[in-house]
């Protein structure tokens, strides 16, 4: 298994032969103007411009709510995906993608002739009852025969649900961390994506899974940078799980597949 982080949660996951794309933002840096005079502000451009990428099997698209999990550039892009996969929601507001209730599976077929399975996996964009502000959001595991088991966390603040995801889906071999602490003045500054403390939490629950934190850098509204996870879980004794990876480079993860 390999994995090329693009920036902020759009990471280019390599799995039993097949490439998965996280929350394709794609844009430049820039300004976008939201309801109530309010604006997101992006910072940083993609390290792997979209068309580059090469053949793309499958998005896991976390929601298609916010530009900063699909932006302008990421949206033009998905017409060209055999398998786009999001929430039941997002299934009725973009032609061709499949919506995913918690729980819900969609098999991939493998080159070699196998199967990576896709589970829809429940996440919380805030405190609880976020939904009604930040829409649903939904997280995956990824599960076949002969391949790491894999938990892509999406736009998610609760740890009580890692623990759900872990209890039924453990043990993980890799887990993909939306941290960063996400803020907006609609909830009241609360986190909108796992803070650093609460994705220590999550390593715990997810051990002995090798953790790889995105969506931590990229836009203003993000609170709690890499340098801030890497020294968290250094005082936790988990340094050895962590992977921050560079952005761009495509770093195995995983012996074998």
């Amino acid at each position: 298994m390999k994995i090329t982080h693009i920036g902020g949660p759009t990471a280019l996951i390599s799995l039993g032969g097949l490439n998965l794309l996280t929350d394709p933002a794609f844009d430049e840096p820039q300004d976008y103007e939201l309801p109530g005079g309010r604006v997101m502000t992006k910072l940083t451009g993609p390290a792997v411009p979209a068309a580059e990428l090469g053949t793309i099997d499958a998005v896991l698209l976390s929601h298609d709510q916010h530009k900063d999990n699909l932006d302008n550039a990421g949206r033009a892009l998905l017409p060209s995906i055999p398998a786009v996969l999001s929430t039941p929601g997002a299934a009725t507001r973009i032609p061709g993608v499949h919506g995913l209730a918690n729980w819900d599976s969609y098999d991939l077929q493998r080159p070699d002739g196998g199967v990576l399975t896709v589970t829809g996996v429940p996440a919380l964009h805030g405190p609880e009852g976020a939904e009604a502000v930040m829409g649903v959001v939904t997280g995956f595991v990824l599960s076949g025969e002969g391949l790491p088991t894999v938990y892509v966390s999406g736009d998610n603040a609760s740890v009580h649900l890692v623990k759900q995801i872990a209890d039924r889906f453990g043990p993980f071999d890799v887990a993909v961390l939306f941290a960063g602490a996400a803020r907006t003045a609609l909830l009241d500054g609360a986190p909108l994506t796992l803070t650093t403390e609460a994705a220590v939490e999550a390593a715990h629950l997810l051990d002995p899974a090798v953790i790889v934190p995105v969506h931590t850098e990229g836009w203003a509204h993000f609170s709690e940078g890499p340098d801030k996870v890497t020294a968290a879980f250094t005082a936790a004794g988990l340094s050895d799980r962590l992977r921050v990876l560079d952005h761009g480079v495509a770093t195995a993860l995983t012996d074998g597949v």
